[in-house]
């Protein structure tokens, strides 16, 4: 066996007007995990692509267990034991966890082609087995959690005895439990000689399981190096070419007069007696474990589903909110935590995207005027600094965190006192990230109330005047800027609900 299982050398890969991988070099040995890290848009994609047959490269060479190989499709790259796991798990959902494991190498008998179902279900069972997965191989695909489907789309890539296994973002969607359980499933792998690339934004993936990490930027190989010999530092350098001296960029802004307040907001299964205020130029943070209600409160308050429990005043005044619609036109705006489904159509353009919330202002009797509204969306883009040829370019087509930003402009063409963020940062890499933590500051200082979800307890800390901290469905702390400390929210987050009541 040679030293490593998969080397290429050279790599570049270009698209009309593009080049989107220039020069790459990578290197992956037998039961590794190197974690691959970069900015949205440093060519990671598009290597992905490469290694699994989707694209051909342009030029550089491309050596898998030694041997040099060109990758003409990705049956090519399946034969030779490549597999790629996606943040967005591609699945049939109407058929079992066994058809999606053996979709397209069915086990059949010799002869007749009659499908052996017996032998794929007694397979899958111990596939399934073999990961720890507690579901049986005849469950529906679609009624699988993420982190469950994710399971699966391992045990379809050992079903074809995979020895290279791309895990592209896969925790980005879990919890902390569930993110452990992969880390447990990737080192168990590891141990019996499988191969991983693991793409993440989150220095705790690669801290937890990487011995080695390698760097691309603006599609350009830049290093590798041992995990336990680079620090966060030299890793955000490497990453964005700059030292990012303040990644919390939290300006002091006017605190004013009260722009929300709930007073025992309750939603029957998710959320009860749910109180705070929020006031103009301060950032509220919202946080507590996932599944402690903090996104459904959130889409109370904007209509998405109301609250069936308590009031909501706005500006001193009592509004009763029952459509998102009434929400914007009351002067709340509202980020949703998946840009791609609910934030953004990623077919239209980014100007399209941006004027979309706002077309009566655009508009004179019903008809669209498209030099204002190309004014508006360009001036708003500009705004919030995306990062685009044109506002006619397919907003699909962006980074996560230039999309994100565009939902952030789409927001400001509404007249709005109160923007609600939910999970801002998902997702975007940490060049993107200090940007958008600018803007939200920026944007307190401006005057807007924001009221910001979130996971990440650094982001917390760094941004926020004040965190109501969530568990159950219901708020177990508030916290001023001077006593937010990570010990005092996970204390909040794990604390007895039946002592709170």
């Amino acid at each position: 066996m040679a030293e490593y299982i998969l080397e290429l050398k050279g790599i570049t890969k270009t698209f009309p007007g593009v080049k989107a991988l220039d020069n790459v070099y990578f290197k992956l040995k037998p039961g590794e995990i190197h974690a691959l890290m970069g900015e949205n848009g440093a060519g990671k994609s598009t290597f992905i692509k490469v290694i699994t047959g989707v694209h051909s490269a342009d030029e550089g060479e491309l050596y898998f267990d030694g041997q040099r190989v060109e990758l003409k499709n990705p049956t090519d790259a399946k034969r030779l034991g490549i597999a790629a796991i996606y943040q967005h798990v591609t699945c049939y959902p109407d058929l079992s966890v066994t058809e999606n494991i053996f979709m397209g190498h069915e086990k059949v008998q010799k002869g007749t082609k009659r499908i052996l179902w017996n032998n794929m279900h007694a397979a899958a069972g111990e596939l399934l087995q073999e990961l720890g997965a507690g579901f049986s191989p005849r469950t529906l695909m679609g009624s699988l959690s993420v982190a469950e489907q994710q399971i699966v789309e391992i045990a379809k890539a050992l079903s074809v005895d995979a020895k290279v296994i791309i895990m592209d973002e896969p925790t980005a969607a879990l919890t902390n439990r569930e993110s452990e359980e992969l880390y447990r499933i990737a080192e168990r792998l590891r141990d019996k000689g499988t191969a991983i690339i693991f793409i993440s934004h989150r220095f705790e993936d690669m801290y937890r399981l990487a011995s080695k990490v390698t760097v691309f930027r603006d599609s350009r190989y830049i290093g590798t190096w041992n995990v336990d010999e680079i620090t966060n530092q030299d890793l955000i350098i490497a990453m964005v070419g700059r030292e990012i001296t303040q990644l919390f960029p939290k300006k002091e802004a006017l605190i004013g007069e009260e722009l929300l307040r709930a007073e025992g907001l309750g939603r029957t299964g998710y959320f009860a007696d749910v109180s705070f205020t929020l006031h103009r130029g301060e950032i509220l943070g919202l946080t507590g474990l996932v599944g402690a209600g903090r996104t459904e409160v959130c889409q109370s308050l904007f209509g998405i589903e109301p609250a069936d429990k308590g009031k909501v005043f706005l500006k001193g005044k009592e509004a009763h909110i029952r459509k998102p619609d009434e929400a914007m036109r009351r002067g709340i705006g509202y980020l949703p935590e998946d840009r791609q489904k609910q934030g953004l159509v990623l077919q239209w353009s980014i100007g399209r995207n941006i004027s979309l919330s706002s077309l009566r202002n655009v508009s004179s009797k019903g008809v669209l005027n498209t030099g204002k509204e190309a004014d508006m969306a360009k001036s708003l883009a500009e705004k919030v600094n995306v990062k685009a040829k044109s506002i006619f370019d397919l907003a699909g087509s962006l980074s996560g965190g230039n999309q994100q930003k565009v939902v952030f402009a789409k927001l400001l063409t509404s007249d709005v006192d109160v923007i609600i963020l939910d999970e801002p940062t998902k997702g975007v890499d940490v060049g993107a990230k200090s940007a958008i933590y600018e803007m939200i500051s920026d944007l307190a200082c401006q005057g807007y109330g924001i009221l910001m979800v979130s996971s990440e307890m650094p982001e917390i800390i760094g941004m926020c005047d004040r965190v109501a901290v969530m568990r159950e469905g219901r708020i177990t702390a508030v916290m001023d800027r001077r006593s937010i400390s990570q010990e005092a929210i996970l204390e909040a987050s794990m604390a007895d609900i039946n002592q709170q009541r």
